[in-house]
């Protein structure tokens, strides 16, 4: 049988280098509003890394709507079981 933690994914070197990765890409678009500017139509949006930063918060919220809807919508996990032993 093959072992999962060797996939290159859960490697601790791959994870820093993805991190990285993925940071240099967010810094180099916030900086890309430097060289082509951004004319925003709400005045707010014409800020340098708005749309970085309203996309986390964006992110951010639908996680914990999410998270919130979890709560009232969770059931048992037996919760069709029982509904099938009634009949």
């Amino acid at each position: 049988m093959n072992d999962d933690s060797d996939h290159w994914l859960v490697r601790p070197a791959t994870i820093r280098w993805l991190w990285r990765g993925f940071i240099a890409v967010l810094v180099l678009t916030v900086l890309a509003q430097l060289v082509f500017a951004a004319k925003g139509y709400f005045g707010v949006d014409g800020w340098l890394g708005f749309g970085a930063v309203f996309g986390f918060l964006a992110c951010l919220a639908m996680v914990l709507v999410a998270k919130g809807l979890g709560v009232f919508l969770k059931r048992d996990e037996r919760y069709y079981h029982e509904r099938e032993s009634d009949d």
